[in-house]
């Protein structure tokens, strides 16, 4: 397993949590694929993508189970992060945490 990290504001896991299916956030469908981060990226994304945010969760996922959707391309400081272009399923999480 290669361990990934999303990051959703409340009320976007709580809408998640809903529908089972998460096409994205606004930033994510501008872009026309869901960010994700390493756990190793997650806390710089974290900084600067969610400051001020209350109530971040982290979820973890497999990106060996994502399949061919899972793109690794270069981004902020020349990075590999993983991007997935199409929509992630509830059942694909492994675990939730607090951010």
């Amino acid at each position: 397993m290669t361990p990934i990290i999303k990051l959703l504001r409340a009320d976007e896991w709580a809408q998640f949590q809903e529908t089972r299916v998460f096409a994205g956030s606004a930033d994510d469908l501008r872009d026309g694929y869901i960010h994700i981060s390493t756990p190793e990226q997650a806390p710089g994304t974290l900084a600067k993508w969610f400051a001020g945010d209350t109530g971040v969760v982290a979820l973890t996922l497999d990106a060996d189970a994502l399949g061919e959707a899972l793109k690794w391309e270069e981004s902020r400081g020349g990075q590999l992060f993983p991007h997935l272009y199409r929509p992630l399923r509830l059942d694909e999480v492994i675990e939730v945490r607090a951010a």
